[in-house]
């Protein structure tokens, strides 16, 4: 925007008085020969900004609509911008998170129908806490994954057994509610590794 300038009969040069925002008026300045006003100063730029904005964006002899960007077509039922590796893998973990589902659902039942009331003995300074379900499957489908399971339930066993000695030597003195489901869990573990054992 251009400032207007007043020439008066003497031939001197002034800007016009402006108005401001909160309906105050500016006087009237007045300007030598040559005056250019602040807002109308063009901005500083060393050689290297110069360069830098003379350069081109796109190498030389590509067409701009060589990169215009192409929108890809989404496929059915998949999410937008995952790859063939990331549909597979969420499938996968979905598939895996259902059958987790399943297996607790029939190994909770398996283990109510084995349980009976006087069957779990507490152990000594832990209190009573109801078994909950172990995590494992009941059934897995091949030798490969019957021995990586018993060798969680194992590893289960172990920590737990730990634990036990730990409360016993008193290095424990309040175990948490956790320590104590863990603690309760024990007969469910054994025997389920009883079973794949057999199974096996």
């Amino acid at each position: 925007m251009a400032t207007p300038y007043v020439t008066d009969e003497t031939g001197g040069k002034y800007i016009a008085s402006t108005q401001r925002p909160d309906g105050t008026w500016r006087k009237q300045r007045r300007v030598k020969e040559g005056y250019v006003p602040q807002e109308e100063v063009p901005v500083y730029e060393n050689k290297y900004v110069k360069f830098f904005k003379s350069k081109p964006e796109l190498p030389p002899g590509l067409s701009p609509e060589a990169t215009t960007p192409v929108t890809p077509s989404r496929p059915e039922g998949g999410e937008p911008g995952l790859s063939k590796t990331a549909k597979r893998n969420l499938k996968r973990k979905e598939k895996r998170r259902q059958q987790q589902e399943k297996g607790e659902v029939e190994a909770l039942s398996r283990t109510l129908d084995k349980v009976a009331l006087g069957e779990t003995a507490p152990c000594p300074g832990a209190l009573q806490v109801p078994q909950a379900a172990p995590t494992a499957a009941s059934e897995p489908p091949d030798s490969a994954e019957k021995a990586k399971k018993i060798k969680n339930l194992k590893k289960k066993l172990r920590q737990v057994a730990e634990l036990q000695q730990r409360i016993q030597a008193g290095e424990v003195s309040q175990p948490s509610r956790e320590q104590l489901e863990k603690l309760a869990r024990r007969r469910a573990l054994e025997e389920e590794l009883e079973d794949l054992e057999l199974g096996l």
